[in-house]
């Protein structure tokens, strides 16, 4: 994992900076005292560069449902600490010889655009009631999780191809989704994207992959830095958080991409599967409510009929590229 030397130098460097920054903001007591937020991300910045999903799809149900944090500093904490982690996993892969830089130069374009749909989420959409946030939260990552690894949506493009206005226009529309998707939970964008990628545009898994991590990287650092330049909303108790979570993402992550590069991941992302039908599980059975049952029932359905339909495009696609060659 340390054989780049760019990647190598990210990571002391960041790592000094941390030092620096724990020393004059943070102490030893408020990390024994919260814990938890390291321990959390030891998971979630695994799976942020492993998979499609951000360190968020751990942090968000963890800390807003499991923890009760208010979902405001949930959301916040998932963009400041997948910063640095998802940050860090970019660097690398970035930085690795085997990776063509060239496919991922459509993220030059992705990264705004995916942005003025945070910036909208984030004026417009706020007011939502709580439970239908976390309702379609967790519908969005248990359903993208079960479709991801029960469909067989694996594509083999290395490059995005777009083929006229209609797939640009399609392109445009998630990339919006997933910026509101990101200003609600602080993750989100990763995983719509992604699922485009390998459906419409066939792409290879792993370079959609990263190209979803550093989407997600970008539209973290951005919004870290628009809730504290333009909303002035972050806390000294947050930046504290921060630090607490900080060196465990700054490691696991790339650690996660490593792992992806090099083993078949199909196991530990039924893993994945089960952690997120337990979060939806328990979402529902603490302080039941016919609301929040309704409201997870409805994304559920909506979501996995999106995803299923999506996902198994490629199939047939394949299936039909396999006849045709076959005749000829």
């Amino acid at each position: 994992m340390f054989n780049s030397r760019i990647f190598t130098g990210w990571f002391v460097g960041m790592l000094c900076l941390w030092l620096v920054l724990f020393t004059r903001y943070n102490d030893l007591t408020f990390l024994a005292e919260h814990w938890y937020y390291p321990a959390i991300m030891v998971l979630g910045a695994f799976v942020a560069g492993l998979t499609p999903e951000g360190g968020g799809a751990v942090a968000f149900p963890v800390l807003n449902i499991f923890l009760s944090v208010d979902r405001t500093m949930a959301r916040d904490f998932s963009l400041m600490i997948q910063s640095i982690g998802m940050t860090s996993a970019s660097i690398y892969i970035l930085s690795n010889r085997n990776n063509n830089l060239r496919d991922y130069k459509p993220l030059l374009a992705f990264i705004p655009v995916c942005f003025v749909g945070f910036v909208a989420g984030m004026l417009l959409l706020q007011s939502l009631p709580v439970y239908i946030i976390q309702a379609l939260f967790l519908s969005l990552i248990t359903t993208f999780a079960i479709a991801y690894v029960w469909s067989d949506h694996r594509g083999d493009r290395p490059r995005l191809h777009l083929s006229g206005w209609r797939d640009r226009a399609l392109l445009v529309l998630i990339l919006v989704v997933g910026g509101l998707f990101a200003s609600l939970f602080g993750t989100g964008a990763d995983i719509v994207v992604y699922t485009l990628l390998v459906t419409r545009f066939r792409m290879n898994e792993k370079v959609a992959t990263h190209m979803s991590i550093m989407l997600m990287a970008a539209i973290s650092i951005l919004g870290y830095a628009y809730r504290h330049f333009y909303d002035a909303g972050l806390t000294e108790y947050q930046v504290r958080t921060w630090l607490c979570a900080y060196p465990v993402v700054l490691f696991m992550a790339p650690f996660g991409a490593y792992i992806l590069s090099r083993i078949n991941v199909e196991w530990m992302l039924r893993g994945i599967v089960v952690l997120n039908i337990a979060q939806l599980a328990y979402f529902n059975l603490n302080n039941p409510s016919w609301a929040k049952a309704i409201w997870s029932g409805v994304f559920c359905v909506v979501l996995m009929a999106i995803f299923s339909l999506t996902l198994s495009r490629i199939s047939r696609r394949k299936a039909a590229d396999q006849a045709a060659v076959q005749q000829a």
